[in-house]
């Protein structure tokens, strides 16, 4: 359904709104807002809409009653915005701006209800490391102050960690408490993810472990290692080494790897597969051997261009990864690991053991890798 903007904020602004978010800036500017976000609030027993304007890495709210906010998306999208998505209990609505300022509004009832969210003003995501309780090596990593409180540059850093450990409150089930697990962060760098993941799992839920650090970088090795003696995490070690030739581990249970450059990324994941792990836990980086060499006839529009062939070989690579994992018996998902707008790099894939094995899988790999002239590492190692 087609209506003008006025129609269609009448509409649309009410207890039935879920969220509005207004993006695309017509004239870039690092001063103005890229995105606004906006929802129904409830303020001394009234709705008012909260306006929440992303500038660079602030957030500013400021709360509106229905006729002064309508006022204001009518003023962001003929000035500022080329585009709103506007999400409903029981509808969704876009409105898109043209050059000329021309507002193009379409309504569309939804197939079937949506919850509501809690509208309360002050509400507060719950997290597993909690704002406002210190812990040690968060403060040390420069995530959070001495008072608790998240150093206000380090909020990414903050919410990164609590996904990630989110991801793995998800596998608990999969985790035998009656027995030492053994986990290897492969690539850990500074380790801001796993000293969070010792925490979650040593001090908060009590699990029976030993975490193993590996980098390449002897001086981040060394000062993780001063690290762990301050906190006396005396089931976390952290080590030189390459993720291809180590061997010091007959049987790992989780196997991590965080932005694993390239290839670093299969033989972790081969030497999990190796090792029968329950759990894997892979954000990939960098695919640089299939931008080298593939290459398709019907494909070549997207070919032409840098961008789209390097972005088309790292989904096919974490695609044969994901897809590879699964004909070797594991429940293989690719997630959102943290939003776009903080990195490209941002698909995790989670595997878990599972009892059988998907030799379809491998076919379906096998066709897309031909069809696209690759011959990746994965493919090699397991």
């Amino acid at each position: 359904m087609i209506l003008d903007i006025t129609q269609l904020l009448d509409i649309c602004i009410s207890d039935k709104l879920i969220d509005m978010v207004i993006s695309g800036q017509k004239n870039k500017s690092e001063d103005k807002a890229v995105k606004v976000r906006i929802r129904p609030v409830i303020l001394k027993n009234e709705i008012e809409y909260q306006v929440s304007e992303f500038v660079g890495r602030k957030v500013l709210h400021s709360n509106h009653s229905a006729a002064d906010v309508k006022k204001k998306i009518i003023d962001y999208m003929t000035e500022d915005f080329k585009q709103a998505q506007i999400n409903m209990t029981d509808a969704a609505a876009t409105i898109l701006s043209s050059k000329s300022k021309t507002l193009t509004c379409k309504y569309k009832k939804a197939g079937q209800l949506k919850a509501q969210r809690d509208l309360s003003h002050n509400r507060t995501k719950k997290y597993i490391i909690q704002e406002g309780k210190p812990v040690a090596f968060m403060i040390d990593l420069g995530v959070m102050g001495q008072d608790g409180k998240i150093i206000r540059t380090r909020y990414d850093k903050f919410r990164q960690i609590n996904r990630f450990l989110e991801y793995i409150e998800d596998i608990l089930p999969k985790l035998d408490k009656e027995r030492e697990l053994t986990i290897i962060d492969f690539g850990c760098g500074k380790s801001y993810l796993t000293f969070a993941m010792y925490y979650y799992l040593k001090e908060l839920k009590g699990y029976n472990i030993r975490i193993i650090g590996l980098d390449l970088k002897a001086d981040v090795i060394e000062h993780c290692n001063e690290l762990r003696t301050r906190y006396g995490y005396d089931k976390l070690d952290f080590y030189v080494g390459d993720i291809a030739t180590y061997k010091d581990v007959d049987k790992v249970d989780m196997v991590v790897t965080l932005h694993a450059c390239d290839t670093a990324t299969d033989y972790a994941l081969a030497k999990a597969v190796k090792w029968g792990a329950e759990v894997i836990l892979s954000v990939p980086c960098c695919q640089h051997e299939a931008n080298r060499t593939i290459k398709s006839d019907i494909l070549s529009p997207v070919m032409d261009y840098g961008i789209l062939k390097e972005r088309m070989a790292a989904i096919v690579t974490d695609a044969a990864r994901a897809k590879l994992l699964t004909a070797n018996g594991y429940d293989t998902q690719i997630l959102e690991f943290i939003d776009m707008e903080h990195t490209p790099k941002n698909l995790l894939i989670r595997a878990v053991k599972s009892s059988k094995e998907d030799i379809s899988a491998r076919e379906k790999t096998k066709d897309m890798l031909e069809a696209l002239n690759l011959e990746l590492t994965i493919d090699k190692l397991i």
